[in-house]
């Protein structure tokens, strides 16, 4: 989740730093305003899936990814988490996709390399849903206040290792929960490659997520599959988090929404508000641009948004599980 206003009509900074913007996606005309009442939301009958998600192995899984370093695209850092991460999977009998591709950041003179990681869960069904993340280390801490910290490494625990960390874990689950929609983790490249920051004039942001909609809409076609909805997941597992319903989430992918905190309600998780959060700039914004419903889990709140304190002691076991608890059983109600 970024500042960038690319699309954005006015901007307001909250209290971490985190930008609300106010404005439409571009290529689309204005959205018709969703109403807001917390009775709308379904309570579900279904009982939570029965995943024993173990959160010390959760947690030992994002000391490993930090303990590489910073993850830029395009580093030596990103080629090890990106080798650990696929041999993770496939260990655990998901097929791995690499979509490779190359983009050009405003600031930089050459193509960076960048790779989109898709892992499958039963990829022979048609009917599919996905969770995402960015994968990818910020290569300036531009919230820090001294500007001489700005260039130290710094790894982003929840701000992306986070992601992959409940995913590693969600791996030993996944082939035996019974769904019937077929499940992708997908982990974005490039949502952090940023150098120069200006607000009206900086580096782009969202390359992997933007690629992959791309992609996915020139092949809409020929392909054989199709995605029903989508939940991302950013900054969403640090203590005391609280994952209110970001605006952008609410207007373009209602019914996800309603889905997905419903769910929360149903389970009894505590960190699922239902209630307005401010609009956001981030990866589920190309996924809804080519109609893939997808709703963003972001703690717009989190102090350590791109700071050198962003680190795994941040992280939660139980918010890993708690979101584990909400998604696993939401996939299993997909009918």
């Amino acid at each position: 989740m970024n500042r960038v206003t690319g699309w954005v009509v006015g901007a307001a900074v909250g209290a971490a730093g985190v930008s609300a913007s106010v404005g439409c996606l571009a290529g689309t005309d204005p959205p018709k305003k969703t109403s807001f009442a917390e009775d709308t939301v379904p309570k579900p009958t279904a009982v939570a899936a029965a995943v024993e998600f173990d959160q010390e192995r959760a947690l030992k899984y994002l000391k490993q990814l930090c303990d590489i370093g910073p993850r830029v695209s395009g580093t030596e850092g990103m080629t090890k988490q990106q080798d650990l991460v696929e041999k993770h999977f496939k260990d655990h009998g998901a097929t791995v996709a690499r979509q490779e591709f190359k983009a050009r950041q405003l600031s930089r003179r050459a193509d960076t390399p960048m790779t989109n990681l898709v892992i499958s869960w039963h990829p022979d069904k048609a009917r599919r849903v996905l969770v995402c993340a960015h994968y990818d280390t910020r290569p300036v801490a531009d919230q820090e206040a001294a500007r001489a910290n700005w260039t130290k490494p710094f790894v982003s625990a929840n701000d992306g290792a986070s992601g992959v960390a409940w995913m590693m874990e969600m791996a030993h689950h996944m082939k035996g929960l019974k769904t019937e929609v077929g499940v992708d983790f997908v982990l974005f490249d490039g949502e952090e490659y940023v150098f120069e920051t200006n607000q009206f004039g900086g580096d782009k942001y969202f390359f992997g997520s933007e690629h992959f909609a791309a992609d996915y809409a020139k092949t809409r076609a020929t392909r054989k599959h199709r995605y029903e909805a989508g939940v991302l997941l950013d900054l969403f597992a640090a203590k005391g988090a609280v994952l209110r319903v970001e605006r952008h989430s609410l207007e373009f992918a209602p019914k996800v929404c309603e889905q997905v905190w419903g769910v929360a309600a149903g389970v009894g998780a505590k960190s699922f508000k239902y209630e307005p959060g401010p609009d956001v700039l981030d990866d589920h914004i190309a996924l809804n641009r080519v109609d893939i419903p997808t709703v963003d889990l972001i703690d717009f709140d989190y102090p350590h948004w791109h700071k050198l304190s962003d680190t795994p002691d941040k992280v939660s076991g139980d918010q890993l599980a708690e979101v584990a608890k909400v998604l696993a059983t939401w996939v299993t109600t997909i009918k």
